[in-house]
């Protein structure tokens, strides 16, 4: 039955102050907190979204992050092998003269995921629903699934997003106030371990040590690159 601990149950707000509603911004504007949901892999989403379809709250706006590998839906950068990322930024800047259609269609995705969450006539999706949709608009389905972060009460994303830092600060996630849900905890420690490392092959570690040679050996920031050499040479 209906929940009775709240006013999602009445369809309206009571006068009753809860722990969702103390904290204000804005003047009168009431502070929700979002619910980050993470997971260890993007098919555990697919499943959790699914489960998500078949309760009371299918309706609530949601949002999915995920990479460019499983979103983009331009022809010549999702058919590349490993450089998505770097052709999507040129694209935006419009290196080559060429700029991204797709791009520029963001809003009628969004827009439509809003407007039918606004009517409550949709039930919650998955990122190859998000993808399907992009097509058929002709709309980025990465950068949409962003815009829809501002409006979602939701968000199911990859461990990584909450993890690392400079992807939370890439995608523009504010933790702070919000609740974090993390599916299969168990697998936090080695996903942070791989969000503080860095690996490097011993080519690199001598190229770097070549450059810095170069720089100690004409007193440019001796004081600096001294101890990174060192460092290099004792890796290597």
């Amino acid at each position: 039955g209906p929940c009775t601990e709240c006013s999602c149950s009445s369809g309206r707000e009571t006068d009753k102050d809860t722990s969702n509603t103390k904290k204000k911004e804005n003047g009168d504007r009431a502070f929700i907190p979002k619910i980050f949901f993470g997971t260890r892999t993007h098919k555990q989403i697919s499943q959790i979204t699914r489960e998500l379809k078949r309760t009371a709250y299918s309706s609530v706006p949601m949002t999915i992050l995920s990479s460019r590998d499983h979103t983009c839906i331009h022809p010549v950068v999702s058919s590349s092998g490993s450089n998505r990322n770097e052709m999507c930024v040129e694209l935006l800047e419009a290196k080559h003269g060429k700029s991204c259609l797709y791009y520029h269609g963001v809003h009628k995705l969004s827009e439509h995921h809003a407007l039918q969450s606004a009517h409550r006539m949709y039930q919650a999706w998955d990122i190859e629903d998000l993808v399907s949709l992009g097509k058929k608009l002709r709309a980025c389905a990465y950068f949409a699934a962003r815009e829809l972060m501002v409006g979602a009460d939701i968000v199911f994303c990859p461990y990584n997003y909450l993890l690392d830092p400079q992807i939370r600060e890439s995608m523009e996630i504010n933790l702070k106030g919000q609740v974090v849900i993390l599916d299969e905890a168990h697998n936090i420690e080695d996903c942070a371990r791989e969000s503080v490392s860095y690996g490097v092959t011993e080519s690199q570690l001598k190229a770097a040590r070549e450059e810095l040679d170069f720089m100690v050996n004409n007193n440019i920031r001796q004081k600096d690159h001294k101890p990174l050499r060192a460092v290099c040479c004792s890796l290597t």
